[in-house]
């Protein structure tokens, strides 16, 4: 048997804990799939037959799903660890791969499956909040790679089901996971406002996003000639705004904003978004400019979350997000 330097660490999730826990097993599903034995043993013979079991698949889908599938029949090895979330009682289980790949038709739903040595069943509790956060994949099936050392260490006779969560001993790990969770995030609404959102569609974005902020708007007719894509007010008097928006993927340039401040008027100010960012002229010339503010993809964001409640039901459906607290650092709390 390999030495534990050469062992990996797999994460899993299931619907069915108690077939884990009480069939000594550890099991993914794609029934279509069927036999995985009799697959060719290579990434792209599975990825073809997950395109003809599964053709309305998209792309994402195929890459993982073939990638989980041909790992777990081809790439654990007797030996190898595992770590299981359990939902029914809030586990942390951990035991040892024990056999080879088998198919099981005879179950209804997880038919890939490898037999397991339960080791240990730890809380929750008794684990850092970063190697939680790991677990916790949205994959059915992963390799657990940043906190291995930590499960490993559990399986230690001296370890302590409370070892991490001595009073006044801080989780060292909070920090880091909170900024790992917010960041997903942010990546997760960037990418769907630039799937979702192209040309025209992102004018009727920005114009939402700020009438959520409390402005008036406006957003110019199609095919206009002036540049301005939405007008806002933050009441009934001036100062009038113009916004121009740009959807591209590539850094917005000086001579853009340019074509902006030809468009306003006196007393006017100016409003630039964008999903990228400023080329290092532009930022330059929006610093000399202080009547037009530049607002790039992150800044965009962080409104989004800001005012995420306030936006229409629309734009709250294209990008689903549900309120939830993380923990922080203690000292970053008021």
């Amino acid at each position: 048997m390999a030495d534990d330097e050469e062992k990996r660490i797999w994460g899993i999730h299931t619907m069915d804990d108690n077939l884990f826990l009480q069939k000594d097993v550890i099991a993914i599903g794609w029934k279509k799939m069927g036999d995985l034995s009799k697959i060719e043993a290579s990434r792209e013979a599975f990825k073809e037959k997950y395109l003809k079991e599964y053709p309305k698949a998209k792309k994402g889908s195929v890459a993982n799903g073939a990638g989980m599938l041909f790992r777990f029949a081809h790439e654990v090895q007797v030996g190898d660890y595992v770590v299981f979330p359990s939902k029914i009682d809030r586990q942390i289980n951990i035991g040892t791969v024990e056999g080879g790949y088998f198919y099981d038709e005879t179950v209804t739903e997880y038919v890939q499956q490898h037999k397991v040595k339960w080791l240990k069943h730890l809380p929750r509790t008794a684990f850092s909040q970063g190697a939680l956060y790991e677990v916790g994949s949205a994959l059915s099936f992963f390799a657990v790679k940043n906190y291995a050392d930590e499960y490993l260490s559990a399986l230690d006779k001296g370890f302590k089901k409370t070892a991490l969560t001595t009073e006044g001993e801080e989780d060292e790990s909070v920090g880091a996971t909170a900024e790992e969770i917010v960041e997903t995030t942010k990546d997760f609404i960037l990418k769907e406002l630039s799937k979702n959102l192209k040309g025209y569609d992102f004018e009727g974005f920005v114009a939402d996003l700020l009438r959520a902020m409390g402005y008036r708007t406006m957003v110019s007719a199609h095919g206009g000639d002036s540049g301005i894509d939405v007008t806002a007010y933050k009441d009934e008097l001036p100062p009038r705004i113009l916004v121009q928006v740009k959807s591209q993927n590539s850094d917005i340039k000086e001579a853009t904003i340019q074509s902006l401040k030809g468009a306003m008027r006196e007393g006017d100010y100016g409003l630039f978004v964008t999903l990228s960012n400023y080329s290092k002229n532009a930022q330059k010339y929006l610093e000399n400019t202080p009547i037009i503010r530049g607002i790039n993809g992150t800044e965009l964001v962080d409104l989004i979350l800001k005012y995420y409640e306030d936006l229409s039901q629309k734009y709250r459906k294209m990008i689903p997000l549900k309120m939830v607290y993380i923990p922080v650092v203690k000292d970053e709390v008021d």
